[in-house]
């Protein structure tokens, strides 16, 4: 199967809904142990047969594609690595020893380098972005200046290592900040009981997520789902602010729901303020 755009997905929800939003299907091409939900892959790659992989898009009728989706960093099995890949080996060792968005800019490079275009996701689906504004039924709160003020400070530091895009902060303090483990992971470990007073450790928190200073906007921009209302009623939050035009946010609708149905405010703050 060859297409004129290749999907190079990850986990998540995030390809499938880019791959509806397209006119003519793409081929989706997965790394293997990362494959996405909802849809079934035309090719399983391993990073040790990248080479081969972008050889062969390459010279079919595939002229651009898009990064999307959650990939964990896989160690190189040497074994394993093909005659096509083995020159990029000192390329993707950088990249993997690099931060998140320094790893993606190496492997995009390389897509480039034989004339494939990067679209990003909010390219071909730009009605995932989230828009300025309440999403749901709940209001802010004017707490949320100071949250995101200190929020806005340590993203700004986050960026500079190139690590995580989210943060939970309350009271006018950040409490929490995403690792190299995801969203999820924070709040997960938010969820767990204060050991004074019982309560969830985030309770009262709100969870912002907004790109890295400088990010290639291209690949990895922040993503929330249905999902992430649960995490953040498990982990005891009031609500969630996102970067408007700079988040992807999926099955809005849904969302919305959820934040409404747990009393969790949802909205868009303007992206300048994290810049």
């Amino acid at each position: 199967m060859t297409a004129r755009l290749a999907l190079i997905a990850g986990q998540g929800d995030l390809p499938a809904a880019l791959y509806g939003a397209l006119d003519a299907p793409p081929m989706v091409c997965a790394v293997m142990g990362h494959e996405p939900n909802s849809l079934t892959p035309d090719w399983i790659f391993r990073l040790e047969t990248l080479g081969s992989l972008i050889n062969d898009l390459a010279a079919g009728e595939v002229s651009e594609v898009c990064l999307c989706g959650s990939i964990r960093r896989p160690q190189i099995d040497p074994a394993a690595i093909d005659a096509a890949t083995f020159p990029l080996i000192p390329a993707l060792q950088a990249a993997l020893a690099a931060g998140d968005d320094g790893a993606l800019r190496a492997v995009m490079a390389l897509f480039e380098e034989r004339g494939l275009k990067i679209r990003a996701a909010h390219e071909i689906a730009p009605s995932l972005l989230a828009p300025l504004g309440i999403l749901g039924a709940m209001p802010s709160d004017p707490s949320l200046d100071a949250d995101l003020a200190a929020a806005r400070l340590a993203l700004q530091d986050m960026g500079s290592g190139d690590i995580g895009q989210a943060v939970v902060a309350r009271d006018g303090k950040v409490i929490a900040r995403e690792d190299a483990r995801g969203t999820d992971a924070m709040l997960a470990d938010l969820s767990q009981p204060d050991s004074d007073t019982g309560d969830p450790r985030g309770k009262g928190g709100v969870l912002i997520k907004a790109p890295k200073p400088g990010q290639d906007l291209r690949a990895d921009l922040p993503t929330i789902g249905p999902d992430t209302a649960t995490g953040a009623q498990g982990a005891g939050l009031r609500g969630i602010a996102v970067a408007a035009g700079a988040t992807l946010v999926l099955d809005r609708a849904s969302l919305a729901h959820a934040c409404d149905k747990r009393g969790l405010f949802l909205c868009g703050v303007d992206a300048c303020m994290f810049s």
